[in-house]
């Protein structure tokens, strides 16, 4: 095993986008540009991560953020070219990803997992992670009708605060750790309750973050509605991160609709 950042960036994008072109969700469109944002965005350090290699070339490989906040390691994603799958490459990893973050201090590990990936599940489940929550994405068509005025914004940094302080767990996705490597965010915050969205070229809102911390989640129902008020023709888009009980069943009560796939959120104690 070599370390991420001792290994070429063009061949270890190029060993990702091998390893997820018969992804359960479509192959990744990831170009060697957007790399380092794909990297940002996970939350992966590169020196403590992990690749296998084979002949030279990358062919399996663990990425691992940190999550010191939360005494934990996070499982940023990993994955093995066809010619090295059923090699023992990938557990291997997942073996030295489990003991290094114990040697480390860490209370825990975690990861995401599509709960309809049953063979990435059976890995993770025989290594003793347990599942935390459902993570949940969501779709709405656009209301109509004549815009109104958006609620007033919230200043980044001080929803990156607020998050921060929610008192709430979170995968890290959702978190400013994750967030900062988003271009174009905008925060509404109503009440108990924040979103973080950005309108982007293909005419969706889409809702990167939204916690409402009390259990009710009725400002998140209010604070979704004057958000897409003010944005009529944009359908609104969720990813498979949201957990129902802090803004999943106010995005419900509004009418959206669960994706087809989801994910399972999974710890394992150290």
């Amino acid at each position: 095993m070599e370390r991420g950042d001792g290994i070429d960036a063009v061949a270890l994008h190029a060993a990702f986008v091998e390893a997820f072109a018969d992804y359960l969700i479509g192959p990744f469109q990831l170009s060697v540009a957007q790399w380092p944002t794909f990297l940002g965005r996970q939350g992966v350090d590169l020196a403590l991560s992990r690749v296998a290699m084979r002949e030279g070339a990358p062919a399996a490989f663990c990425f691992v953020a940190p999550r010191p906040a939360c005494g934990s390691w996070r499982l940023a994603t990993m994955g093995a070219v066809p010619a090295a799958r059923g090699t023992g490459a990938a557990p291997a990893l997942l073996d030295d990803f489990i003991d290094r973050a114990r040697q480390t201090g860490c209370r825990q590990v975690e990861l995401e997992c599509f709960a309809q990936n049953t063979r990435a599940l059976r890995l993770y489940e025989g290594r003793g992670f347990r599942v935390v929550d459902a993570l949940h994405g969501y779709e709405l068509a656009a209301p109509g009708g004549d815009a109104a005025a958006a609620p007033p914004a919230v200043d980044l940094d001080d929803a990156f605060g607020w998050l921060e302080q929610c008192g709430i767990d979170l995968p890290l996705q959702v978190t400013p750790a994750s967030l900062r490597a988003l271009p174009g965010l905008l925060a509404f915050r109503e009440g108990q309750a924040q979103v973080i969205v950005s309108l982007l070229g293909d005419q969706r809102l889409h809702v990167h973050s939204l916690l409402d911390r009390e259990p009710g989640q009725q400002d998140a129902e209010r604070l979704l509605r004057a958000v897409r008020r003010a944005h009529p023709r944009r359908s609104l888009h969720v990813p498979q991160l949201q957990r129902p009980g802090v803004g999943g069943e106010a995005l419900e009560r509004l009418g959206a609709k669960r994706l087809p796939l989801h994910q399972v959120w999974m710890r394992r104690g150290l």
